[in-house]
């Protein structure tokens, strides 16, 4: 079952963050993007008892001239390892998606694993038009809206990422 996370959920994600990762940067990106009020919405993968995965997006800006943009970081994505290549992080992803698009968004960017990602949607080709502090083919974006990105921009993530 896919849903929004709650704040009961909060230690449980933490531990599964950091068990996906073997790091704590991760969870502490998603404590401080949650202490910032940057969260756009949180959902995690869950059984009756125990949460296996979660994922985050977070606002995210393109400037281009006048005009500011509201799109969506996607970061991070975790299951468990016991869970993965089951089909859960692609279920949060599509979850994730669809509400960013129910909220307007105009496109995701991630940061992430260049072959999973496009498997969900996103290219490293809609992200080349943008003005980021990464590049190349992990720097993916999704359209929510028809040529979104087409215009390019300059990208401005939350405070949290420190870039």
């Amino acid at each position: 079952m896919i849903r929004p996370a709650e704040p009961r959920d909060y230690p449980a994600i933490r531990a599964i963050i950091t068990h996906a990762f073997d790091r704590a940067e991760e969870a502490n990106l998603v404590e401080q993007l949650r202490a910032d009020g940057d969260v756009l919405c949180e959902f995690v993968a869950a059984t009756d008892t125990a949460i296996q995965g979660h994922i985050l997006y977070s606002r995210l800006e393109i400037e281009r001239g006048t005009e500011t943009v509201q799109c969506a970081a996607l970061a991070p994505v975790s299951v468990l390892p016991a869970f993965q290549r089951a089909g859960l992080g692609k279920a949060l992803i599509a979850a994730g998606n669809a509400r960013c698009g129910e909220m307007g968004c105009a496109a995701i960017i991630v940061l992430g694993h260049p072959a999973y990602y496009p498997q969900c949607g996103f290219s490293s080709a809609a992200a080349e038009s943008l003005e980021a502090p990464f590049s190349g083919p992990a720097f993916m974006a999704l359209e929510l809206r028809p040529d979104a990105l087409k215009a390019g921009g300059r990208v401005r993530y939350a405070r949290a990422f420190g870039v």
